[in-house]
């Protein structure tokens, strides 16, 4: 089985997406799973993981019903407030549904680098497991030292790493980025999504040498068995369509054992968020 680990839906309104500036204008439209259904058949893949893009709990909704309505979703990471003294409240609301296999929230827009150690949030986190949920680590290079932290603080919980963590791919910088990806990945109970890289690289412009040494790195750091393929469709086309941007990391484990390559194309993914 393939499946795209990390992708997005939307009903696009300049308010609720206020982020997508004028230089990302190809991605002011709505994007729904008829658009990725022959993107995915294209490349032989059977399913995906839909993934928050707006922080409340109506689009965490929206995305369990499309699920409900399309077979290929096999998971929904959504949004909850882990903040929030509402969350058990909120958990029984969504958590109900077999499709929502994760959460996340979106870290790398906080101002506080440290925000993932506020006892408030690591309050949230813990509640996860009663429901058997898994975390979505979305965060810049200079948010890593905390999201060492949370891991290390959770032992018995399910993170995945989103989009290498956001390496400066068109500077070529490789630290401090290597350092903090090298120390999350020594806790046994993250994994990480090769997602996300070619929006971090020159737009349009980039070749596929550019992104060897962070998968070189990122190999090496987690292994193949805690890899997971994901296109970050539609936000990707800002910088390449779809099957170039999933053709870098295809290409990329040809090199490896078939059965590593089944494991990063898919069966990671399904094992992680336990989807059928």
């Amino acid at each position: 089985m393939r499946i795209d680990a990390h992708q997005h839906f939307w009903q696009y309104n300049p308010v609720e997406y206020d982020w997508i500036n004028d230089a990302m204008g190809v991605l002011k439209r709505d994007f729904l799973p008829p658009d990725l259904k022959p993107l995915l058949e294209s490349l032989h893949f059977e399913g995906c993981i839909a993934v928050q893009a707006r922080q409340n709990l109506e689009e965490t909704q929206r995305l369990l019903e499309l699920a409900d309505r399309y077979s290929f979703i096999r998971g929904v990471v959504g949004w909850v407030d882990l903040c929030s003294p509402e969350l058990p409240t909120q958990l029984v609301q969504v958590a109900r549904h077999p499709r929502l296999v994760g959460v996340r929230h979106i870290v790398q827009a906080e101002p506080d680098d440290r925000f993932m150690l506020r006892p408030d949030f690591q309050r949230g986190i813990a509640q996860l497991a009663e429901f058997g949920l898994t975390y979505d680590v979305l965060v810049f290079p200079r948010q890593l030292p905390a999201a060492f932290r949370l891991v290390e603080a959770f032992p018995t919980q399910p993170f995945v790493l989103d989009h290498i963590a956001k390496p400066p791919i068109a500077d070529g910088k490789i630290e401090p980025w290597a350092t903090g990806l090298r120390a999350l990945a020594t806790l046994p109970n993250v994994c990480c999504k090769l997602s996300g890289m070619v929006t971090e690289a020159q737009w349009k412009t980039w070749q596929p040498t550019d992104f060897r040494p962070y998968l070189d790195l990122v190999l090496d750091a987690f292994g193949p068995a805690r890899l997971m393929i994901g296109s970050d469709w539609p936000v990707c086309l800002v910088s390449a369509a779809y099957q170039r941007t999933m053709g870098i990391v295809l290409d990329y484990i040809g090199e490896l054992s078939p059965s590593e390559q089944a494991g990063i194309l898919g069966e990671n993914c399904a094992r992680f968020y336990g989807v059928p």
